[in-house]
């Protein structure tokens, strides 16, 4: 046994996903502009509030993605929460299929900070890079929120990831009280 906790070695990575795995969390999509104008985007459930005022979040994304690549070239990004019918699009984004903007509706442009997954999310967040942080290897993006649509206020439920399983909070698991 380590004498100190500064002795002991850190976890390894089957170990930390599994840890991670049950802390369920709801599922996002970032999106964002290449120079070129062509959309990147990939999911992420590493979604976090910052600040209220200024109003802030982060997202944390892996070293070198072509997401993060061109999402600190326009400095900008969108966050779209996705609802409980939108799995096949999450599942999507997370494969880094090259096609994957070709089977899915968006919209783009300003004011937008990425495109808006207009059939897959009901909320989407336009971001402005505040800052980023390398640690290990992601990075994480703070960024403040400058737009808020409430893309599909009727597909509200959202989509949730934990315990290598997605499912919803639907209004049944709210409880007034």
């Amino acid at each position: 046994m380590p004498e100190s906790l500064a002795e002991a070695p850190p976890v390894g990575p089957v170990e930390f996903r599994s840890l991670m795995s049950r802390f369920p969390t709801g599922v996002a999509i970032v999106t964002t502009a290449g120079a070129d104008g062509r959309p990147w985007g990939m999911t992420c459930s590493s979604l976090c509030s910052v600040s209220v005022t200024p109003p802030v979040l982060s997202i944390s994304l892996r070293q070198g993605s072509p997401t993060l690549v061109a999402m600190l070239r326009l400095s900008m990004f969108a966050v779209n929460l996705l609802h409980d019918s939108a799995r096949p699009t999450a599942e999507l984004f997370a494969s880094g299929n090259a096609t994957r903007f070709g089977r899915v509706r968006w919209r783009s442009g300003p004011p937008f900070g990425g495109p808006h997954l207009i059939d897959d999310a009901h909320t989407v967040a336009d971001c402005q890079i505040v800052q980023t942080i390398s640690i290990g290897d992601h990075v994480v993006v703070f960024g403040e929120v400058f737009r808020v649509d409430m893309a599909a206020p009727d597909r509200s439920n959202p989509l949730l990831y934990g315990m290598r399983q997605y499912s919803s909070w639907t209004s049944a698991h709210v409880s007034s009280g």
